[in-house]
């Protein structure tokens, strides 16, 4: 490539990464999912706006579903494992049978209203109903919903992409003449199962690895975790298991382990997750064409309609009422469930194998994705408090980050004080610390000292704890006791273990 080409595709690239990210203030303040506003700048900057023409669902695929490993690992890492852990249950069947009923509902209204044959149907239905994983994360926690209902709709949109994929595969392929329900069933189970076998075996393995080896950098630890989640894609992908329940399963197994330098990677893994899904709706607005979406309208409006006010509503209550989900909370679940990204790249798989009625998925479910979002995305925090959904705001949990230092057989362990912490006002020596652990470091207001035992914490105090990597469980568990309950945390329960100075 010529220089100068070279140098207008990363003017180009970076003027559309700097409009995407400053888009996000933009798009908050205006209460619009962000998503909408990297699909329009996709369509400004495509052949019918700044005319960059742009015309490869193959290459959209592989970079679409590459785009979607990150933005479920994050999700993964993101999730606390005892919120979900009581809600997989049910958001393993909403992904399984609920989105068996949504399919089902929606491709026979499809099939009769429409009048197109059976397969088209069945095809748009199918690459409807799975809901966002991006989507449902970017709305969901930014809102006061209660932890068990945000984890069964987070935890069903990372769960049902693997059964959509494989139907949509075998609906496109030439398979789809002699495809048998039990025939499909069984190949969804096979991918579910192994590949949460695939993406908790690498993790655990890799966790194993990188809580025994000190790197000789910080900022390698993430680049190492992000490599585990990928590992597990691609073993999953090798055992015809599903690779994005893989991702998102070793992405919750790594972010609920005791890692080291944890909070960096968190870190990493957001901006990641970010550029993955700016670059993917971008990508996606380029390959839509603006001349063909209006005569999707009508079409974008049925599938739409049936799937969002019948299709959902009777899967969620299907799966949900033999676990006693009040009719209120089942509303919510049903309202949110988001869709986004996921839905455009799987019909990007028909557009790649070459099917008559290709284009007009695409051109449907691209319309379906914008006009729905605009509906749902704006009006859940109404649907939230009207259903009662919503939850008191919670204080933030205290982030104990840790780092092996190898050759001392020791770990570094650094936590600031929350402002609603009852660590503030807790002397050093009230930490009750193992006699081994000492507190080297704090760090007020930018400036550094060496406590004393008499040392009070205050709110955002960064503090610095050295202790035997054999303690360094026991101090995290101990801290975080006292940051819940105050310094008489456990006195009762456990002897005094010595203080650190």
């Amino acid at each position: 490539m010529d220089p100068a080409d070279l140098n207008g595709v990363l003017l180009g690239g970076t003027i559309v990464l700097l409009a995407a990210v400053a888009a996000v203030r933009l798009s908050s303040r205006a209460g619009l999912p962000s998503l909408l506003v990297y699909l329009a700048i996709g369509l400004v900057i495509g052949e019918a706006g700044l005319g960059l023409e742009f015309e490869d669902p193959d290459l959209t695929q592989v970079l679409g579903t590459v785009a979607l490993a990150v933005i479920l690992a994050e999700g993964g890492f993101t999730t606390d494992w005892r919120v979900i852990r009581p809600v997989a249950p049910l958001a393993g069947v909403l992904a399984t049978l609920g989105v068996a009923v949504s399919v089902a509902v929606t491709s026979a209204a499809v099939h009769l209203v429409l009048d197109v044959d059976l397969r088209t149907a069945v095809l748009l239905g199918a690459v409807a109903s799975s809901t966002d994983a991006a989507a449902v994360f970017a709305a969901l926690r930014t809102m006061p919903v209660k932890g068990r209902l945000r984890a069964t709709v987070e935890a069903e949109s990372g769960f049902n992409d693997p059964p959509v994929i494989i139907l949509v595969t075998v609906v496109t392929s030439d398979a789809w003449g002699a495809a048998s329900p039990l025939g499909i069933g069984l190949q969804v189970g096979w991918q579910l199962v192994a590949g949460v076998a695939v993406g908790f075996s690498v993790a655990w393995a890799g966790r194993w690895l990188l809580v025994r080896s000190a790197l000789p950098s910080a900022g390698l630890y993430p680049i190492a975790m992000v490599g585990i989640v990928f590992l597990a894609f691609a073993v999953a992908g090798t055992a015809a298991a599903s690779g994005l329940m893989a991702v998102y399963v070793a992405g919750l197994t790594l972010g609920n382990a005791d890692l080291p330098h944890r909070g960096a990677a968190a870190g990493f893994v957001e901006g990641l997750a970010w550029l993955a899904q700016i670059g993917l709706f971008v990508l996606l607005g380029l390959l839509a064409s603006p001349g063909r979406l209006l005569e999707a309208l009508p079409w974008a409006l049925l599938v739409g309609g049936v799937l969002t006010l019948v299709a959902r509503p009777l899967s969620v209550a299907i799966s949900a009422t033999p676990f006693g989900v009040p009719w209120r909370e089942q509303a919510f679940i049903s309202w949110a469930g988001l869709r986004g990204a996921v839905p455009i790249v799987l019909a990007t798989i028909p557009m790649s194998v070459g099917l008559p009625s290709a284009t007009r998925v695409f051109d449907v479910v691209f319309l379906l994705v914008v006009v729905f979002t605009l509906v749902q995305g704006p009006t859940l925090p109404w649907v939230a408090r009207r259903t009662g959904a919503t939850a008191a705001a919670q204080p933030l949990g205290l982030a104990v980050e840790s780092a092996p230092l190898d050759e001392l057989g020791a770990s570094l362990l650094q936590f600031r004080v929350p402002h609603d912490s009852r660590l503030a006002g807790v002397e050093i020596s009230e930490l009750r610390l193992p006699a081994g652990a000492a507190v080297s470091l704090v760090v007020r207001h930018g400036e550094a000292s060496v406590p004393s035992p008499t040392t009070e914490l205050r709110p955002g105090d960064q503090v610095l704890v050295v202790a035997p990597r054999g303690d360094r469980a026991a101090i995290e568990r101990r801290i975080r006791a006292v940051s819940d309950s105050g310094r008489l945390a456990g006195w009762y329960a456990e002897p005094p273990t010595g203080a650190a100075s």
